[in-house]
């Protein structure tokens, strides 16, 4: 069965699975940690998605960091400005990778997990045109 894509929806979605996890006495903070990288890269991609000079379907499987690069790479104009100024600085996401799927519980937990909560929120914010 093929799924239609909504990255908005997902990136609520997923936005607030990780809270919920991350509200459960950080028992479940490694799996929390996955879940914002996930919701920030969905509200990434639905705001790329507006900007014709990328291409789509390397957008769409692109992950962080690379996709933090790519896009920057090919979005410019007064209308990116929002997005570029999210992704511009260097701690947006930094150390979190797809890759974090398979990692040991402990390798997670050590890393900034709230700091990617707040960063997963400030890019749905921003998707949904609540922040800028």
């Amino acid at each position: 069965m093929a799924y239609e894509h909504d990255m908005p929806a997902a990136a609520h979605r997923l936005l607030d699975a990780g809270k919920k996890l991350q509200l459960e006495q950080n028992r479940r903070r490694d799996v929390a940690g996955y879940l914002f990288g996930l919701a920030a890269e969905c509200a990434v991609k639905a705001m790329a998605e507006r900007f014709p000079e990328l291409r789509r379907d390397e957008v769409f499987y692109a992950h962080f960091p690379e996709l933090r690069t790519f896009v920057l790479d090919f979005v410019q104009g007064r209308s990116a400005q929002p997005l570029v100024r999210l992704l511009e600085h260097d701690r947006f996401m930094n150390e979190w990778h797809v890759k974090i799927r398979y990692a040991r519980k402990e390798h997670v937990t050590s890393k900034p997990v709230e700091m990617w909560q707040d960063q997963a929120a400030r890019a749905v914010s921003l998707m949904t045109g609540e922040g800028g």
